[in-house]
């Protein structure tokens, strides 16, 4: 490490610790704040989004003139109308929420007298990385606010100017419900040593949260000294089972892969019942071929359809993020359980198919965040789980699974209440 990158560090770590500190205070307000508060916040927020299109939009003029002859970063980064009223209709609907704060969560009296109560709280502050899509800092707010938590967003270098001004209508609408303007910050450049200051912000951050590609989430689980929310690859299958209806399985195949292949929900492998692919796998493969997908196929696949690449096994561990599919012939659903087993990153998962009894074995087997009978992978999203938005997708096995909304963004405490009791 050289001297210079050394002061670099130190100069993000103090920045991040003045930050950090007014974000815990903040924490503290949010935390007792009311729910009709925090949906003021939300409101004025999605309606100084709406006013400041304007300056928005040449904000993201700025950003885009950088990756001139990169279309497939440009659509990443591009902001238009469309997309700022996404974001703004995205935090009322996140205002429309119930209150994930204190609900209480179990209740119990015990013969002593005591009664206990665990409660929903916030988790306090949250630490956001995320790259490339700049309205991924308007929902992370919104989610972060509805749930009680302040939030310290780092969005990508590509993406500065756009993200900051978000930021401003989103630290419009805070001022304008009267929380702390410190309760939704931005990272105050690009300097990447912030993001190492935040990864090692034990007792500063509560928990990090990446969302972008895989050298990004493998850094932050490698160097945080914080807890981390993440998700593993997007390796999602589609399991068209031997009664699944022909139709309905080409018009999910179809959906699954090509709506958006960029998206960490896109099926990445069609696995096929040997039973039915000798009739069904021509017609998927023409469906999706004439969308501009290729294929890479085990030898069944090949011997049912002539012309299809072979697949390496390496094929089957890749998240295509492109316009690719993997194809496997299985023997039953076993055995697509099996392939998921070994080659699946426990994200989202689909059987297509017409026996309950097979799908119900699926969907108990599977151990994916999310698994799905007769729909789309591509269903895997906070806002079509009503969540509002989502802050992630997460498949680690602690705190939350699947989307990240509000009442995944909450812990709990006890409450004891007692009438004198002292322990024997």
């Amino acid at each position: 490490m050289t001297p210079d990158s050394t002061t670099g560090i130190h100069s993000a770590g103090s920045g991040l610790r003045a930050g950090a500190l007014a974000a815990r205070a903040a924490s503290a307000v949010l935390a007792q704040s009311s729910n009709a508060q925090r949906n003021r916040a939300l409101a004025a927020a999605a309606a100084a989004l709406r006013v400041g299109q304007g300056n928005i939009l040449a904000a993201n003029a700025e950003d885009l003139r950088a990756y001139e002859g990169l279309p497939a970063l440009r659509d990443r980064l591009r902001l238009d109308a469309r997309r700022i009223e996404a974001m703004a209709v995205g935090l009322e609907e996140i205002a429309a929420l119930a209150d994930p704060l204190g609900r209480v969560m179990a209740e119990w009296t015990r013969p002593n007298g005591l009664r206990f109560r665990r409660v929903s709280t916030p988790i306090g502050v949250i630490g956001m990385i995320y790259e490339s899509r700049p309205n991924v800092g308007a929902d992370a707010a919104g989610i972060c606010l509805k749930s009680g938590n302040a939030v310290i967003l780092r969005g990508g270098s590509d993406s500065f100017h756009s993200a900051g001004a978000i930021h401003a209508a989103i630290a419009e609408g805070v001022r304008a419900a009267g929380l702390p303007e410190a309760a939704v910050q931005v990272a105050p450049g690009r300097d990447r040593a912030f993001v190492a200051a935040m990864l090692s912000a034990s007792g500063l951050i509560d928990l990090i949260i990446p969302r972008g590609g895989k050298g990004l989430v493998t850094r932050v689980q490698a160097e945080a000294r914080v807890p981390v929310l993440a998700h593993a690859e997007g390796l999602c299958h589609t399991y068209i089972h031997a009664a699944a209806d022909p139709a309905m399985a080409r018009s999910i195949m179809v959906n699954a892969k090509m709506r958006r292949t960029d998206v960490c929900g896109a099926t990445e492998t069609l696995l096929i019942d040997a039973a039915i692919a000798p009739s069904l796998l021509p017609d998927i493969v023409g469906d999706l071929r004439a969308l501009g997908c290729e294929f890479r196929a085990d030898a069944a696949a090949r011997a049912i359809v002539d012309g299809l690449p072979p697949a390496t096994e390496d094929d089957f561990d890749t998240e295509w993020l492109d316009r690719v599919l993997s194809v496997r012939v299985v023997g039953g659903v076993g055995e697509a359980i099996a392939h998921i087993a070994t080659h699946g990153s426990e994200h989202t998962e689909a059987i297509i198919t017409e026996d309950a009894a097979a799908a119900e074995f699926f969907l108990n087997a599977t151990s994916s965040a999310v698994v799905l009978w007769n729909a789309s992978t591509q269903f895997c999203d906070g806002g079509e789980f009503g969540f509002g938005a989502e802050i992630g997708i997460a498949t680690g096995r602690v705190q939350a699974r699947g989307p990240v909304g509000v009442e995944q963004l909450t812990t709990f405490r006890y409450q004891v209440r007692g009438s004198g009791q002292v322990r024997p």
